[in-house]
């Protein structure tokens, strides 16, 4: 491939780092990379050593009282979203009969917002928290939907289209007031901005959103939390995610966990700060591009997303002349890519469905080049200019 592409779609898929390459070589060198960790012998007990490593390192870096036995490893975000959502949500009720009403936000990933009809088919009723014209879901609009038969309030940390932080600590605190458990989408959040999560009981994270690699991801469940188990045979992972562990993947995950984490005080300002540079740029008067949440970034924003939308322009068609251009951005969540549809997260905000409809998100963190993000700027305006 001789044309050269410059990636800003981070929040779909981050580049690998160097670091998670590093800890998973190494791994892989060592003699007892090939053993399963639930072997009794000594490669297998050396396995289970790395493995319990990581466990330790994902949990000091989630904080909040979390404990490396809490930690299980599993392939994807979706799958510790789908495992941690209904698990939660059926151990609520199997400890507490009367608890059969499940909250969701209306803009969560649709890993969380699409298990409505399932956890429906398990017997469940399910209420939808609208966001504000913002984009966030405070305890306002949770309140009301509370009471002694809800067994579990989902809010994600930070929405992976429009990068809102929720306030996740005032709703889960009226969640737990009224006896509800709380699980947490962290995904998009994690490593990248400071998680406030002391009251909430279940958490999911993904690797390849901070650079490590893809199919690492982990479901935290709070220990004395209750939980039923949602697959079967083995009973590794504490019995949340049977089967045999990808234990270099673990090791990866944790080594970029900890990076990012530490990083965070000095990466999520200089990340901000270029966001705001884009944004201005993008949203001057003019240009026929506003954003989606508003344009500065600050605490109540995750620091590498720019979302926009673009008046009278569709996004697969910026898309596809951008990528032509070399820039790769996407319209929101890669998940829905494929869909005719607007946004979910932009329509329960209040957006109109033709605005809605030009969406873009552009997404990065530290190592990005800003001469890249001038150039993609250059770019966009221009297309828009074209096709307004």
């Amino acid at each position: 491939m001789d044309r050269r592409f410059v990636y800003l779609d981070y929040a779909a898929s981050a580049p690998l780092r160097p670091e998670a390459v590093a800890a998973r070589s190494a791994y892989e060198a060592e003699p007892w990379a090939c053993a399963n960790p639930s072997s009794l012998h000594t490669l297998g007990r050396e396995a289970q050593a790395a493995l319990e490593g990581a466990r330790r390192t994902v949990a000091a870096c989630l904080g909040c009282g979390f404990r490396p036995m809490d930690v299980s490893f599993c392939g994807g975000g979706t799958e510790a979203n789908n495992l941690g959502v209904v698990g939660l949500a059926e151990g609520a009720r199997e400890r507490y009969p009367g608890r059969r009403r499940v909250v969701l936000s209306a803009v969560e990933h649709d890993s969380v917002i699409d298990l409505a009809s399932p956890l429906k088919a398990r017997g469940f009723s399910v209420d939808v928290a609208s966001p504000d014209a913002s984009g966030a879901v405070g305890p306002d609009r949770v309140a009301p939907l509370l009471g002694d038969d809800v067994a579990l309030v989902c809010l994600m940390a930070a929405n992976n289209e429009t990068g809102v932080v929720q306030p996740v600590p005032a709703v889960a605190e009226a969640a737990k007031a009224s006896g509800a458990l709380v699980f947490v989408d962290a995904i998009q959040a994690f490593g990248r901005i400071p998680l406030g999560l002391s009251p909430v009981d279940g958490v999911s994270i993904a690797g390849h959103k901070i650079g490590a690699p893809q199919g690492t991801a982990a479901l935290v469940v709070r220990g004395g939390a209750p939980y039923r188990n949602q697959e079967f045979g083995g009973g590794q992972e504490g019995g949340r995610r049977p089967g045999t562990p990808d234990v270099a993947g673990a090791v990866a995950l944790a080594a970029v966990s900890e990076l990012c984490v530490g990083a965070i005080p000095e990466v999520r300002p200089a990340v901000a700060a270029l966001a705001r540079g884009v944004y201005g740029r993008l949203c001057a008067p003019g240009t026929g591009i506003r954003p989606t949440a508003g344009a500065e970034v600050g605490d109540d924003r995750l620091p590498g997303i720019v979302s926009v939308v673009v008046e009278g322009v569709e996004s697969e068609t910026l898309i596809l002349a951008l990528d032509a251009a070399g820039f790769e951005v996407s319209a929101g969540s890669a998940c829905s890519s494929g869909s005719l549809d607007p946004s979910h997260v932009l329509t329960a905000m209040g957006i109109p469905r033709d605005l809605a409809l030009g969406s873009l998100r552009i997404s990065f963190d530290e190592r990005v080049d800003p001469a890249d993000l001038d150039a993609f700027c250059d770019e966009l305006l221009a297309v828009v200019a074209r096709w307004r």
